[in-house]
């Protein structure tokens, strides 16, 4: 869509769900719904599982089954295009909320005043304001409140110009899920685009721990592996492989969890998962310049 300086964005907004938290959904849509600004257009993707009644001017899409998190984000922005095309797709967590009225007014104003701006990552934080150290996309100790340019952004809450989707390319659908947001960020910041983590936008997100399923072990093993054979230079493979395994050692989790994580480490090491696209020597300093070079 193209819009001139006197028309606002337009604004998407794609809620994936598997069905498993009705009433988290109907508040979260009850916050987007009720958010200032021109109305974005709503569209809910149901993983599997058939969708109850939503608010009027909400779209229903029900998939036959769970495609994992990147692929029903595609199968989303595919829906968004086909119908509206918005300008700006905005993604949240079924069991998230929208406190503030003027979140996609934010957004919008973010996006009109840095053209080179790709993503905005949301902070994250429960009902009571904390935001867990993992919802922080810096390294090393820092506050969630500082708000400035990042190399990579929180699934739960974000958006993303449809531009930028076009350059960088769709989300890689074999992760099914677990660093799904790595890969295309890089791959955005290898495009020249700017992703800024805004601490004034706020997802409210109960606090949560991915690491009680032997899947998040075994599937954030497996795709770190793919992430780097998939998106850096063929010298830093090894260095960020063994930076991250000597790291998940450090973290000394359970026994079975452990097992998961090599499981899954060793099959991302034998099977392939192609395109084989590294990003650029530029783009390898802009992340270090940032504070995060792709090896930790």
């Amino acid at each position: 869509m193209t819009t001139t300086s006197s028309s606002p964005l337009t604004i998407g907004v794609i809620i994936l769900t598997t069905g498993d938290r009705p009433h988290e959904l109907n508040a979260l849509l009850a916050s987007v719904t009720a958010q200032h600004g021109p109305a974005a257009d709503v569209a809910v993707i149901g993983q599997g599982t058939a969708l109850p009644r939503l608010p009027p001017g909400v779209t229903a899409v029900e998939l036959p089954e769970n495609l994992g998190i990147p692929a029903g984000r595609n199968t989303a922005v595919a829906h968004l295009r086909e119908h509206t095309d918005p300008d700006i797709v905005v993604i949240l967590d079924d069991d998230g909320l929208l406190p503030d009225p003027t979140t996609l007014n934010r957004v919008r104003d973010a996006f009109t005043t840095h053209q080179t701006l790709g993503i905005i990552s949301f902070r994250i934080a429960d009902p009571t304001g904390h935001t867990q150290r993992r919802h922080i996309p810096r390294p090393g100790t820092t506050s969630p409140l500082r708000s400035g340019p990042v190399t990579t952004y929180l699934g739960g809450g974000h958006a993303i110009r449809m531009t930028t989707i076009d350059q960088a390319g769709p989300f890689p659908a074999p992760f099914f899920y677990a660093h799904e947001e790595t890969d295309f960020a890089w791959r955005a910041l290898d495009a020249g685009w700017e992703i800024h983590y805004r601490a004034d936008i706020v997802l409210q997100h109960p606090a949560t721990d991915p690491a009680r399923h032997s899947a998040y072990y075994y599937n954030t093993g497996r795709n770190r592996v793919w992430l780097a054979k998939r998106r850096l230079p063929a010298v830093l493979v090894p260095l960020y492989l063994t930076a991250w395994a000597a790291y998940t050692l450090t973290q000394r989790p359970p026994a079975w969890g452990l097992k998961a994580w090599w499981a899954g480490f060793l099959d991302g090491i034998r099977q392939p998962c192609p395109p084989r696209r590294p990003i650029r020597w530029r783009t390898v300093w802009t992340m270090t310049r940032l504070g995060r070079p792709p090896v930790i």
